[in-house]
This record gives structure tokens, sequence and C-alpha cells, in this order.
């Protein structure tokens, strides 16, 4: 009777460290994923003037700043209802947002024989569907507890 006490003790305790195993590494996952897109989004809103002519002639400046401005906006969702509880659920689709943003991308990229662009949106879009999915439905972030 001990000996199966003692492994269910065992079991819970082994399952809260996979767990917390994977929030820790979902947070650095969401933290650097967010880095990215903040640093690529302010260069679309804001680009070097040497780069503005062309991204303009190639994008378009209504849908380069669209783009700018959705990639700030999924940044924050990555980050801040996680750490401030509020709607946390916002998270998994922030991710799921740049999903769409990034499997666009990917094909833009393939179609214009950027083979390196579309790798590199095709990462970005693995790892944010990673987190999309891992933030739904495997270890969602809990809300806040109503006073």
């Amino acid at each position: 009777m001990r000996s199966m006490t003692f492994h269910t003790a065992t079991s819970k305790t082994v399952s809260a460290t996979r767990s917390r195993a994977l929030n820790i590494a979902l947070w650095a996952l969401q933290v650097l994923l967010a880095a990215a897109y903040v640093a690529h989004g302010w260069m679309m809103v804001s680009p070097p003037a040497e780069l503005l002519a062309m991204m303009n002639e190639q994008l378009g400046e209504g849908f380069r700043l669209f783009i700018g401005v959705a990639e700030l906006l999924a940044a924050a969702g990555l980050i801040l209802p996680g750490i401030t509880r509020i709607l946390p659920w916002l998270t998994a689709l922030a991710a799921a947002g740049l999903m769409i943003v990034m499997s666009s991308a990917t094909v833009l990229h393939v179609l214009r024989g950027e083979s390196g662009s579309a790798v590199s949106a095709a990462v970005l879009f693995v790892l944010v569907t990673i987190v999309a999915y891992t933030r739904w439905k495997v270890q969602p972030i809990a809300g806040r507890k109503r006073a």
C-alpha cells in the first residue's frame, strides 16, 4: 500500500515538473517570437529611408503598414494577455493570426523565388503554430481569479 501511494506522489511530481518545463519553454518561445515580430513590424511601419521606396513598390504603402501594425499587435498579443492574465485565450488567437500572416508570407516568398525568406517564414509559421496549439489545447494560461 505504501509503495502505491509513493508511486502516485512521484507520478504527480513528474507531471507537475513536465508541465512547469513546458510552460517555461512556451514563455521563452513567446518572448523570442514577440521580439522578432516587434522588430519586423517596426521595420514595416517605419522603414529606413533607403528601403521605403522599394518596399512601397513591392507591397504598396497601405499593405506594408497593415502588415507592420498587425505584427506589432500580434507581438503584444503573444505576451500581454498572459502576463496580465486578462483574457489569456487571446495569446492563442494572436498566434493563430500570425499563422495566417506567415503562411501568406511563405507563399509570397516562394512565388518571388526568395527561397531563404520562404524558409524563414515557414520556420516562423511552425513556431507560431506550436504556440497557438499548445496555448489553446495543451497548456492554456489560467485567467485571473475574481475577488
